[in-house]
């Protein structure tokens, strides 16, 4: 809901667009696009490969020299201004103001893998010269994200798959089981393959994986495997988050590994992300070895199991969602369908109702004009075929709404001065049957108030046309939300985030990654 110029110091918080860091694991072979307008200036790097937490040394010159040009640092494949215009913040950047010179760009607090420099004019996107690529490369001991963690269920009696690779930072250079059953096998690239015997039915199996560099130096972790019954539900109970990682992390340090313990320490099975920033699913999604799909530049679903279909981008649909179907069971055929979005984030209702006291007809009014309205109606006509057979095939909504409950802003539970508030983000999901999961968990919204917005603007920074209200308490709201229909029993649903996240400005250690708290609901499989 923050948006800050110029473009080298762009800082939005999670209600808008954006894009962040993502750690690949090789360099790119796609070309950078050529310009319309061929660029005139020269940037060149000292060097291609650089050590993670040493800094970048950039040469450059220019015949456009102008005291608000900048280089930008960005992860590749990113969110780079490759076509000069904006897709989101760079994570590091400085000014170049001369015709020729030399400049300096941190990497700490950035994963090892690719990235590319840009040089740009004047606060703004245009090239002032091709871009040049580096890889950030680690030399440190190798260490798991967590010492323990759990992977995606196994049958007992059917091949098991999945990774580890992922999940250590530092160098690596092979894999190796230390302990665990006879029947687990781990390769030296990380992989996990074997298949559970009918013995080891509705047991959990332990095994311990260590990850060794080209010096010797090892890490190790336990990991966990649940394995079901030949007969059984392969996921008795499922784990939902809907996340707004805010710009991919990338205003935290660290920001990756943070993101990939939080998951595991909280055995997650399915994520809707927001503010993916072009690749932090991607990212997610091949760190972790789930299946995921990065529905461009902002929305993206990771799974612990296979994703069986993908709809079209929001550049298709016109619509801010993203849905895929999730294959729970594969003997069964059980699949969930998941639709995740991220809706308009201005002008702002939370703020028109406490700052700008407006009546509640000019607040639903202002709510159509956000775009809100009109999109939640076309994305749930875009999901009346799923609503229909929800009873074979359970519905998800989840995502960032930007946009108060009907369930929350009520008689009893007042919001500054205001009773009963129809907010038509919530009350269409309801009309179409979903249940909103975090008030069936917590019926009652003035003990249980579910805060999403925001755990680390705790101050109105001003901006929405309510700017003399700057320096006031932010209006704190649940805003992010998981839905359902069909049969999927709703076990808890909370609002979560990791550790005690510190305000703005002294954000940029916290333990959690975004500016909101993610939603985080369990439901029983039936």
């Amino acid at each position: 809901m923050r948006l800050i110029l110029p473009a080298a110091t762009v800082a939005l918080t999670a209600l808008a667009l954006a894009a962040a860091p993502a750690g690949a694991v090789s360099l790119s072979a796609t070309p950078i696009p050529a310009t319309a307008t061929a660029p005139d200036g020269t940037l060149s790097l000292t060097s291609a490969t650089v050590g993670a937490g040493e800094p970048i040394k950039v040469s450059y010159s220019t015949p456009r020299p102008h005291p608000k040009n900048w280089i930008g640092l960005y992860t590749d494949p990113g969110n780079g201004p490759v076509e000069e215009k904006y897709v989101g913040p760079s994570l590091k950047w400085v000014y170049i103001p001369d015709a020729t010179g030399t400049a300096t760009l941190p990497t700490d607090g950035l994963e090892p893998g690719d990235y590319v420099v840009y040089a740009l004019a004047a606060d703004g996107y245009a090239w002032l010269a091709a871009p040049a690529k580096l890889r950030i490369v680690s030399n440190e001991p190798p260490r798991f994200v967590t010492g323990a963690f759990t992977l995606r269920n196994a049958r007992a009696g059917s091949p098991y798959t999945a990774t580890v690779k992922g999940l250590v930072r530092g160098s690596v250079d092979r894999f190796a089981k230390v302990s665990g059953p006879a029947w687990v096998e781990v390769a030296a690239d990380g992989s996990i393959t074997g298949t559970p015997p009918a013995s080891a039915s509705a047991k959990t199996a332990t095994f311990e994986v260590e990850a060794r560099a080209a010096n010797g130096e090892p890490a190790t972790a336990t990991v966990r495997v649940r394995i079901r019954p030949a007969g059984a539900p392969l996921v008795p109970e499922l784990k939902a988050l809907s996340w707004n990682l805010w710009h991919g992390g990338s205003q935290v340090r660290d920001s990756r590994e943070k993101q990939l313990r939080f998951l595991l320490d909280r055995d997650i099975d399915v994520v809707g992300v927001q503010e993916s920033s072009g690749t932090g699913t991607k990212a997610l999604g091949e760190a972790l070895g789930w299946d995921y799909f990065q529905a461009g530049p902002d929305l993206g679903v990771l799974s612990r199991y296979p994703i069986t279909a993908r709809g079209p981008l929001p550049s298709e649909s016109g619509l801010p969602m993203s849905n895929v179907r999730i294959r729970i069971d594969e003997r069964r055929g059980s699949e969930v369908a998941l639709w995740n979005v991220h809706l308009g984030y201005t002008p702002y209702g939370p703020y028109d109702a406490c700052f700008g006291k407006m009546p509640v007809d000019r607040l639903l009014a202002r709510e159509a004009e956000s775009g809100r309205a009109r999109q939640i109606e076309s994305i749930m006509t875009a999901m009346s075929a799923d609503l229909k057979a929800a009873s074979r095939t359970p519905v998800l909504l989840m995502g960032d709404f930007n946009a108060p409950s009907h369930l929350d802003w009520t008689d009893a539970n007042p919001h500054c001065g205001y009773g009963y508030v129809p907010w038509p983000t919530s009350r269409m999901p309801a009309k179409a049957g979903m249940r909103d999961t975090f008030r069936v968990a917590n019926p009652n919204p003035a003990a249980e108030p579910g805060i999403t917005w925001s755990p680390i603007y705790k101050t109105f920074t001003g901006g929405y046309g309510h700017d003399s209200h700057a320096g006031k308490p932010e209006p704190q709201d649940r805003i992010d939300f998981i839905h359902v229909k069909g049969r999927l029993s709703v076990l808890a649903s909370d609002a979560v985030v990791e550790g005690t996240p510190q305000p703005i400005p002294g954000h940029q250690d916290n333990a959690w990654t975004s500016d909101h708290a993610a939603v985080l609901t369990v439901f029983r499989v039936r």
